[in-house]
């Protein structure tokens, strides 16, 4: 049975990962950022006993501090950290350069760099040194995002802090492989979470899913799947790997 810390877990992806690595067998930390009505919904959801949640805000060093103290007291310790929560893409935030003023260029960078990019590094910071001290290895898995590789015109910032957490996460698993820790990180692309469920609905929809040859966009529990399968002790060896996850949707 691992511990497991799960950020950004109040619905979507991480909802779906906190309910595989439950159903495996895991205690999970929920973290939720501002929704605690969604994120006590995902805790109600979860097989088996043990797990808890708790709220922060991770773009706030000392909330972010005060969130991975919570998770180790509430399970005792951690073996995997899923850094998952992540200012999204929105309407409300978009920033495209030749369309934008300059204070709300500022306002979508500021607050995609605190959570997306410094939240997760301060996060696996304190994860990181918790699994070292404890010397049981460990797993991290970092979700990113296709748009770190092919851009993002809308949305910029949400491109680059993906693409910093990506390299970030290889660094840590040049740092971490001693101390047998793999790091890891998956770059999925349009996934039908709640979030997105607007626009796959509008006439954006069909060419959305055309971006595949499958004809769809994925799923969160083909994500969480990948998720499990990088969490558990067979895949120590994918330490370091950047997995695309979408669907033939784009090739680097």
């Amino acid at each position: 049975m691992a511990h497991a810390l799960i950020t950004g877990s109040s619905r979507g992806i991480g909802r779906a990962v906190a309910q595989v690595l439950a159903r495996r067998g895991d205690r999970v930390v929920v973290h939720y950022g501002r929704d605690q009505v969604a994120a006590e919904q995902t805790l109600a959801s979860l097989e088996g006993s043990g797990h808890a949640l708790v709220g922060g805000d991770l773009g706030d060093p000392v909330e972010a501090q005060r969130v991975v103290d919570e998770a180790v007291d509430a399970l005792g310790s951690l073996d995997i950290l899923v850094n998952n929560a992540a200012v999204a893409p929105s309407a409300a935030n978009e920033h495209r350069v030749d369309s934008t003023s300059y204070a709300e260029w500022q306002a979508a960078w500021s607050a995609m760099v605190s959570v997306n990019l410094l939240g997760a590094s301060n996060v696996t910071m304190l994860v990181a040194q918790h699994m070292i001290e404890r010397r049981s290895g460990g797993a991290i898995v970092n979700v990113g995002s296709r748009g770190a590789f092919r851009g993002e015109a809308d949305h910029p910032a949400y491109a680059a802090t993906k693409a910093g957490l990506q390299a970030f996460g290889q660094s840590m698993a040049l740092v971490l492989a001693p101390h047998g820790i793999s790091v890891t990180s998956i770059s999925p692309g349009m996934v039908a979470t709640e979030r997105q469920s607007a626009k796959l609905e509008s006439e954006q929809g069909d060419s959305i899913r055309e971006q595949s040859p499958f004809g769809r966009v994925g799923t969160p529990e083909e994500v969480a799947d990948a998720v499990a399968y990088l969490t558990s002790p067979t895949a120590v060896w994918a330490s370091g790997t950047v997995l695309d996850l979408n669907g033939a949707s784009y090739f680097r």
